[in-house]
């Protein structure tokens, strides 16, 4: 029964071809040869035919179709729906390149199998040749081609050869072997769905039985976990973790791994909508949320997989990519990424090769223009996790997006995971214990991060904590956010990547330092609450936020740089408080208002808090 399920189940196709070769035709007239087309289209479509005073045509079945859609009628903007005696189909209707790639890598439609069609006259024009390696980096391997027009050749055995071969063997480099090449009249319905007597030289299936004998996508459940996040929902005390399962199987218990963050956290419950009966497994297709035994930073775009199995975590990745816009890619530009539901900012590192689509040849490149086809590499300052779509075709492919419009779809062909990856090093254990560091030390390590605006007071109270602390004899550091401008992230600037990054990389540096045993006091402005949590999820449980709280009147009227009058002045773009947000804490460790607290009280409330979270009381309690 599950074969026939399988076999019966709906089949997503998209017919592609150069714009003369009859595509709008064949579809127009599948839909009628199969009964699919509404009652009276036909005699509509004859009737704008005779008022026109044009010779009926199956392509007008089309406009007619459009006709409605734009009413909201029968069809929707994106599926056309016809059916055999097998089973239902679904035409990806995407008129142009850019519309099917939109519609096939972001995964709003994913088609099972293609048709190409071919002028039987023309053959494989450079566009049906674009088409065919489209499909190809897109990951469709069900192919069908139909040599469309024959009875302009007047149905000859040798024309048809000559163009089957022509395009399998094109085909074949990609290493795409069509299941049949059909010879038919669209216009005539010959090879349609009834064999013609036009062709009796040809013996293999119509049309519609080539159709049948494709098999909807297997849903990859074998394949590894990735379960990338589409959103975070909070309807009550519960944090539940949505998407859609692309590969793989999950269960209540399962260890979730989280990339490129490499959180964890064990599945405690799976959700679902309109489930009575608690879910205790979900698999490949599936839509739906998790919740987990712990709080960690997860957010859209990250991917949940098992242990095993872990998709790659790249800075740097090498696509082949299929340019459409007239404005040109090179090297330096810079693009967003989209892969499923991730978004990443990356430049133009380096363009390797420019693909001829005619013989497969590749050749230097300076550019990539509208309609080709190129190596080329990318690199991120967020880290990417991807898979190759060699092994992971549905985590393996994005689109380039320049402002709101899709300019190019590509595939990873090459990830670049540097010296952090986690696959090429090995973790080396101390000589030296965390918990000789405590006793050592008196107290424990960790990192106190100090939030809140410029003018707030955080480096003020950063500073008096360090000389107080170190009186005690406390092992203890400062990471300023103006020091840290100054030598470790001197390179970066101000962009809202930047900034990320320089927040990661100070988590990173704070970590190192609480490793140690040194309490690390750092002291940022950390505007966002997204580049607090990676930061926390850096620290994991060493890590306590504190808001140093002041209005912002406070702060512009001490203005101890002089910041927010040149900010006042339009002389500093982007300025947080003024022209660029700061989201205050959610639910910090400690909040101290500046604005209301004199500097020793301040000190004093914080120096409490050190001394209960760190200090000997901490560590009798075993805390931390």
């Amino acid at each position: 029964m599950e074969n026939r399920n399988e076999l019966n189940g709906q089949l997503r196709i998209v017919i592609v071809g150069h714009v003369d070769h009859g595509k709008s035709t064949l579809i127009g007239r599948l839909l009628n040869d199969t009964g699919s087309l509404p009652d009276g289209k036909v005699e509509q479509v004859h009737e704008m035919s005779r008022k026109r005073g044009m010779p009926f045509e199956w392509a007008f079945v089309m406009d007619a179709l459009q006709a409605e859609r734009d009413q909201g009628i029968t069809i929707d903007t994106t599926q056309i729906h016809f059916k055999t005696a097998q089973r239902p189909y679904v035409i990806i209707d995407a008129p142009g390149h850019t519309e099917f790639l939109k519609n096939m890598v972001t995964g709003a439609s994913q088609a099972d199998a293609a048709l190409l069609v071919i002028d039987a006259a023309e053959g494989a024009l450079e566009q049906s040749r674009r088409h065919a390696f489209l499909l190809h980096l897109l990951g469709v391997r069900q192919v069908a081609v139909v040599v469309n027009k024959m009875d302009r050749v007047e149905f000859d055995q040798y024309r048809f050869e000559a163009v089957s071969r022509e395009i399998r063997e094109y085909l074949a480099e990609l290493d795409v072997f069509p299941k049949a090449v059909i010879p038919i009249a669209a216009r005539h319905g010959d090879n349609i769905v009834t064999r013609s007597d036009k062709a009796p030289w040809y013996d293999g299936p119509t049309v519609v039985e080539a159709l049948d004998a494709f098999r909807p996508q297997q849903t990859p459940t074998d394949q590894p976990l990735r379960f990338p996040l589409q959103d975070v929902y909070k309807p009550d005390d519960r944090r539940i973790l949505a998407g859609r399962i692309e590969s793989g199987r999950l269960r209540v218990g399962d260890t979730l791994r989280f990339s490129p963050t490499g959180a964890t956290a064990t599945v405690v419950s799976i959700e679902g909508w309109n489930h009575s009966q608690p879910i205790v497994a979900a698999q490949a297709g599936q839509s739906i949320g998790v919740t987990l035994d712990k709080r960690i930073f997860a957010e859209r775009g990250h991917i949940a997989h098992l242990e095993q199995g872990a998709p790659h975590v790249t800075h740097r990745l090498g696509v082949r990519l299929f340019w459409l816009t007239s404005e040109p890619l090179t090297v330096g530009k810079t693009y967003t990424l989209k892969i499923t539901t991730a978004e990443h900012r990356v430049t133009v590192e380096s363009i390797t090769a420019v693909i001829d689509i005619e013989d497969l040849s590749s050749t230097p490149a300076k550019a990539v223009h509208r309609n080709e086809v190129a190596e080329v590499v990318l690199r991120s300052r967020s880290p990417i996790a991807i898979d190759l779509a060699s092994e992971l075709p549905r985590t393996g492919r994005g689109v380039l997006i320049d402002g709101h419009d899709v300019v190019g779809g590509c595939i990873a062909v090459e990830v670049d995971e540097g010296p952090a990856a986690s696959t090429n090093t090995t973790e080396v254990s101390h000589a030296v214990t965390t918990e000789e560091r405590f006793s050592a030390n008196g107290h424990k390590g960790g990192v106190l991060w100090l939030t809140g605006l410029s003018g707030a007071g955080k480096s003020t109270l950063a500073m008096a904590l360090e000389r107080a602390l170190f009186d005690r004899g406390w092992q203890v550091f400062v990471l300023d956010g103006d020091n840290v401008r100054n030598g470790l992230n001197a390179g970066l600037g101000f962009s809202p990547e930047d900034r990320a990054e320089n927040i990661r990389r100070v988590a990173e540096t704070a970590k190192l330092f609480a490793d140690a045993g040194v309490l690390v006091i750092a002291s940022l402005i950390s505007p966002l609450q997204a580049d607090r949590a990676r930061a926390r999820a850096i620290g994991g449980d060493r890590f306590h936020e504190v808001y140093v709280s002041a209005d912002l009147a406070t702060c512009e009227t001490r203005d101890p740089k002089g910041l927010y009058k040149k900010a006042r002045a339009g002389e500093i773009a982007e300025f947080t408080g003024i022209s660029a947000p700061y989201e205050a804490p959610e639910s910090p460790e400690l909040t101290i208002d500046t604005g209301a607290l004199a500097p020793t009280e301040a000190l004093g409330e914080l120096l409490d808090y050190v001394d209960t979270a760190f200090g000997k009381t901490s560590l009798k309690q075993g805390r931390l």
